[in-house]
């Protein structure tokens, strides 16, 4: 082949010239090789590729004609005739030229091992005897070096380096010297010899540690900027070195280097949190947002505020916004979806490094349609794109409502049109399903539901959407570059002009099979020509022998089709044709036999699923992973609380981690945990359940004791307070241990080997006039925490001040909106007289004034202080007053900002079951086993003899024993060891203890309450019934029914019903006579509650009862048959006629109605049965004044 080049290239008859010199040289070389071996009868294996000689005939594909072409022209962009030609040698180099590699075998090769062998070792006693002359050298130089230390002037190895800091700040200067022998040491500060004698007890420090010297200057203050010097001195010389020491104060901080303008020039405005990011509980297409608060303005800071989504950067979209007013910046999302979920993070970059906030953003399930249906999937993307043809997948939903998911609807969307279109049904054992007959080049959105038997969930959110298209074009395309950054592309359709007629496709083969389908891929054939290609499939059964085309309702244009219809426990053999304008190629090779797989297992859930306690409000899981590769999608979470059968979701996005911290519980509950593994087959089997947590801060050391005051001081022993720590760490702080320093030691000492219960040490065994330190630490159950900071330097001096001295253990409670209670503890050292009050003084926050809260002093240890600005922050402080005059003021309390809790808790009065009065506070976030501090009038706690303290987990109770006038009065709680107050008080007055006696009363004496006293009703048949109604009772309820002083039971006359459940007593008599004159009484009870309730019957009373009863049951024995509803009545009429009427009831067909007349029968007579009415009319009403008449009814005898 020839090489393509430009056609006005000089020196083209030099560069062939040399191309074929060199092909003679290289021919010529490899012919004497060739003799060479022979001739050496060579006994190893020969590996040679064969190779071309330019004589022979060379086929070249349209690849290479393409890459020949393609580096002629960047051959051609070279301007030296030297460099073409170098090019067009290597070309044809390595197209000639062939790889050999010949192993020697016979006596020439033995010969060059034992040469090698001998070189080898003598090259081994060289190196033996160069590493003993190294050695006698180090020798030698050691020996040097030990004499010239022996007797050498002092070196500064490290000298001493300038320092730059804050006032009331600690600087260290340090240097290292070498000299011998020993040396002295002298400091300076500006050329002035330092002594520590002639300065405030600590205030310079002065050690020589072996050669490292050091000098400490405590509590710097502007005078100490200075030229500090250390000079080292001696027999054999003197060395010096200086260090300069500025110490900066706090009220230049707004010029130079410090000024803010200075910082935000080279750092931008620093920008802090001052707020804290908290769990957002979000739901389905329902709006949320996440904001954080700043220190400074961060519209200049808005450049460096970024949000995250699970470590994902985030910005604004049509959903979601991102903006930033004034001092806070947010992210607000108008429609969540399950999607959104996951952990959020704001992070902000300072001159200080990265600052983050973060929180976990839960997204619930939008409320369903029908009721019982599934939550909607998640996660709908869309996988192997091509040109009519892609694969769906998605996330199971996390709830299914208790309804099993049986299958899956997919809808699709074309463009933007908005328009849902059912396309396909997914069953319920899967998350994936090929789509197939789209068309190429148009865009499509997908969506997806669930569906279960209860009915279809809502869609979930649309899927990004895909464009249709031959995505292997890329594939069939090759990139060359050439002249600094231009490219040729060329492709493989470009060289198949004269291809028609596609060949058979290649490697037919299953590159997916599931349950329901099986997705056949090939690759194109080769070549395939330009025309565009579609496919037909034909399948057939093993063992069949024959093959069948698969029918497609859209031609086949990818290399890849999904099988739908294949039937389960068959297997199959495919083959596949291309076709073409032209004509259809060969069938391809077939498949390797493909079968349906069975129903996809899901995931078992993971082991050793642990829940621990975090905070008060949330609870950490830690599980084992599930080994499932990429099948896992990630796991569920469900939680309840303990006791409870209902199971509620955690999460609904799937967490890929191992560990998650679940916000949002209830403080002080108990709640199990289980997980799921997730995976495309569906959301496998619960876990086991986890062991009960209950929701309370997690154990952790505590941090450091504060504020060490001297309370009093003797000749040689101190005593000292502190604050607690401000983090107890959960749970009891066990006691503290101390240590003390004297100014002039550099060792630290224990005070105690044993926890001091108290905030108060007494140290003892001290030096007097010495100055000293102290430091503390505290214990809980989790082990010992931090170290606090050093104290102030406190001189052990001898107190005879006649004031008192300050006061400690100032303690805030009871905090209001604007309010609050101070107690504290009486100084220990009272002066000259004794403490005859207290001034309490509060400082506001900004302010340096102490104004006094009450102008008069207050005579006890405790104030309540009213009047106070709601929103405020406030400190206080109190002194001890004598007849010297105030003393020395207490340790400021912590800032308070007042506000009321919304979840604060309260002291609860009532009367118990027993009947005893209580008032009783519970706190469920308190710590493990918290102590409830009781008192009484803020004095000290109850008398014992009054009252009795339960406590239980996270509850107290004050039970009054005998509640009397003695035990009104003011009762305040404080819990113990908790991290922010945790306080209450309750005034019981006279009216509220009586309201309490009179319940607990009520309550030890209890009596059934009467709803309806004794009643007396006639029954129909003349029965008599004696009932009363009481509140309904249990199942143990007792009657005893006493009549005349000797208890009844039911007997045939008498029948006693007592309804429990209703309440009722009854008492039925069925013949009233004068034994049952007399008085019948109820004894109820209903457990303690009892009562009695007396019906008498007796003289008139009984009288007409028993008058009444008879005349209702004789009433009732003559209306057993016919008789006379309307009595005999008569009238006479215009014509002087008398008409006769009746009427009659209870008659039966068989009754008989006759007229009588003078005993006889009266024939004109009439009656109705229908009504009942008879009727007879007398023409001679004469007859009416001597003669009787009457109706006569004959029917069934009455009883």
């Amino acid at each position: 082949m020839t090489l393509p080049h430009s056609p006005g290239n000089a020196g083209e008859a030099h560069a062939s010239q040399a191309v074929q010199v060199h092909r003679l040289e290289h021919r010529r070389e490899e012919e004497q090789k060739e003799q060479r071996q022979h001739s050496l009868k060579m006994g190893s294996s020969v590996r040679r590729r064969t190779y071309r000689s330019s004589e022979e005939e060379q086929q070249f594909s349209s690849e290479d004609y393409a890459l020949a072409a393609a580096l002629a022209l960047t051959a051609s962009s070279e301007l030296s005739w030297e460099a073409k030609l170098r090019c067009q040698t290597t070309t044809v180099e390595l197209e000639e030229r062939g790889q050999k590699r010949v192993g020697f075998g016979n006596d020439l090769e033995r010969m060059e091992m034992a040469f090698l062998r001998t070189q080898r070792l003598l090259r081994q006693r060289r190196d033996w005897k160069a590493l003993r002359q190294r050695t006698e050298e180090k020798v030698r130089e050691a020996k040097e070096l030990i004499e010239l230390c022996s007797g050498r002037g002092p070196w500064f190895w490290i000298p001493l380096r300038s320092h730059a800091v804050w006032e009331h700040t600690t600087v260290l200067l340090t240097c290292t010297v070498q000299g011998s022998p020993p040396f002295q040491v002298t400091w300076y500060k500006n050329d002035i010899q330092i002594d520590p004698r002639l300065f405030p007890a600590g205030k310079y420090r002065i050690t020589n540690n072996y050669g490292l010297l050091t000098l400490e200057i405590r509590r710097c203050m502007v005078e100490d900027s200075a030229t500090y010097t250390v000079m080292v001195k001696n027999a054999y010389g003197q060395a010096s070195s200086f260090a300069k020491v500025l110490i900066r104060s706090y009220v230049g901080k707004d010029a130079g280097f410090d000024s803010e303008i200075f910082k935000r020039s080279m750092f931008g405005p620093s920008v802090e949190f001052t707020s804290v990011l908290k769990p957002i509980f979000a739901r389905e297409k329902e709006p949320f947002s996440l904001t954080c608060l700043f220190s400074d303005d961060v519209l200049e800071a808005e450049q460096r505020i970024q949000w995250f989504r699970d470590g994902r950067l985030l910005r604004s979209s049509t959903r979601r916004q991102i903006f930033y007013s004034d001092r806070q910046a947010s992210m607000k999302v108008s429609c969540a979806y399950k999607e959104d979920e996951g952990f959020y993070t704001v992070r902000v970059s300072s001159p200080f490094g990265p600052q983050e906030q973060s929180a976990y953003v839960f997204i619930r399930d939008a409320a369903a349609e029908n009721p019982g249906v599934p939550g909607s999937p998640l996660n709908v993307q869309c996988l192997n794109v091509h040109r009519d043809c892609l694969i769906l997948t998605w996330v199971p939903p996390s709830d299914t409502r208790g309804s099993i998911i049986t299958g899956y609807s997919i809808e699709l969307c074309q463009g933007d049109s908005e328009e849902w279109v059912p396309c396909h049904k997914a069953p319920g054992g899967t998350c994936r399903c090929p789509i197939q007959g789209l068309t190429e080049g148009q865009s499509y959105r997908f969506r997806v539901r669930a569906i279960s038997k209860a009915g279809s969930s809502l869609p979930s959110k649309a899927s990004e959407a895909v464009v249709m298209g031959d995505h292997d074009a890329v594939q069939r395309k090759t990139e060359i570059p050439y002249d600094l950054g231009s490219k040729i592309t060329i492709s493989k359709n470009d060289f198949e002009d004269a291809v028609t007629i596609p060949s058979a496709p290649t490697n037919v083969h299953a590159s997916e099979i599931r349950e329901t389908y099986a997705v056949l891929s090939w690759e194109e054939p080769h070549p395939r020509g330009r025309a565009p290609l579609t496919y037909c499939l034909e399948k057939s059964i093993i063992g069949s022998g024959t093959w069948e085309a698969i029918s497609s309702e859209t031609p086949i244009k990818s290399p890849r089709f999904a099988l739908l219809d294949l039937e389960k426990g068959k297997s199959y053999v495919f083959r596949v044709r291309a076709l073409n304008q032209y004509g259809m190629s060969d069938p391809s090779e077939p498949s390797e036999p493909i079968a349906l797989k069975g129903k996809p297992a899901t995931l078992p859930p993971p082991a050793q699923v642990q829940a621990f306690r975090d905070t008060q409000t949330s609870v950490s899981l830690t599980w084992e992973p599930v080994e499932a590769g990429t099948e896992l999608l990630g796991y569920y979470i469900y939680a309840r609380e303990a006791g409870t059968p209902e199971w509620q979701t955690v999460n609904n996005k799937p967490i890929l981690d191992t560990k998650f911290t679940i916000p949002g519980l209830r403080t002080g509950k108990e709640y199990e945990f289980c997980i799921r593994s997730v995976s495309e087959a569906g959301v496998g089997e619960s876990s086991s359940v986890t062991q009960p947590v209950r929701v309370k801060q997690a154990l952790a050391t505590p941090s450091a004791p504060y504020d060490f005051a001297l309370l009093s001081c003797g000749k040689n022993e101190m005593v000292i307070g502190w604050k607690p720590p401000k983090r107890r760490g959960g749970g009891k702080i066990l006691g503290y241990f101390v240590d003390q320093r004297d100014s002039e030691e550099s060792d630290w000492h224990p005070v105690n080997h044993q926890p001091i219960p108290s905030r108060v040490c007494k140290v003892t065994n001290l030096h007097e006039g010495h100055f000293y330190e102290f430091r503390a630490r505290a214990v809980n159950w989790a082990g010992i925490g931090e170290l606090s900071a050093p104290s102030s330097l406190f001189e052990c001096k001898e107190w005879t001040m006649p004031e008192p001295g300050p006061p400690y253990d100032v303690r805030v409670s009871e905090v209001h909106a604007t309010s609050l209670m101070l107690q504290w503890e009486p100084p220990l050292y009272i002066g000259t007289g004794p403490v005859t009050g207290y001034r309490v003084s509060f400082q506001e926050k900004g302010s340096e004034e102490w104004k006094p809260v009450t102008p008069d002093a207050t005579s006890g240890t405790h104030l309540r202080v009213s009047d106070l600005q709601p929103g405020k922050q406030y400190m206080f402080r109190v002194q001890a007053m004598n007849s010297a005059g105030l003393g020395q003021p207490s340790v400021p309390t912590d800032l308070v900002l007042l506000e009321d809790k919304p979840d604060a808790h309260e002291i609860e009065v009532g009367v118990d079951k027993e009947g005893h009065i209580y008032l009783a506070f519970e706190a469920p976030e308190a710590p493990d086993f918290p102590e409830f501090q009781w008192s009484k009038d803020y004095v000290g706690p109850p008398d014992p003899q009054r009252v009795e303290v339960e406590d239980d987990i996270n509850k107290s109770k004050v039970i009054l024993k005998e509640p009397d006038l003695q035990d009104l009065g003011i009762y305040s709680v404080v819990v113990t060891d908790a991290d922010e107050d945790t306080s209450a008080s309750h005034t019981l007055t006279e009216e509220e203890l009586n309201k309490l006696k009179k319940l607990s009363h009520e309550i030890r004496n209890p009596v059934i309450k009467l709803i309806s006293g004794w009643n007396v009703d006639i029954l129909e048949q003349g029965e008599v019934r004696l009932w009363l109604e009481v509140e309904k009772l249990s199942p143990a309820a007792e009657l005893h029914l006493i009549f005349n002083e000797k208890e009844i039971f039911s007997s045939p006359n008498r029948k006693i019903n007592f309804v429990r459940e209703k309440g009722l007593v009854e008492v039925i008599i069925q013949q009233l006579s004068e034994d049952d004159k007399g008085s019948y009484t109820a004894q109820l009870q209903d457990g303690k509650a009892k009562n009695q309730i007396t019906l008498t019957l007796v003289d008139d009373d009984f009288d007409k009862l028993l008058r009444k009863a008879d005349a209702t049951r004789r009433d009732w024995k003559r209306k057993q048959g016919p008789y006379f509803q309307e009595p005999l009545k008569w009238k006479v009429t215009e014509d002087c006629q008398v008409i006769l009427t009746c009427k009659v009831t209870n008659t039966k067909k068989e009754t008989r109605f006759q007229w009588l007349f003078q005993k006889k029968e009266a024939s004109s007579g009439q009656y109705n049965p229908q009504t009942g009415a008879g009727l007879l009319g007398i023409e001679s009403p004469w007859m009416l004044s001597s003669l009787s008449w009457a109706g006569l009814v004959l029917s069934r005898q009455p009883r």
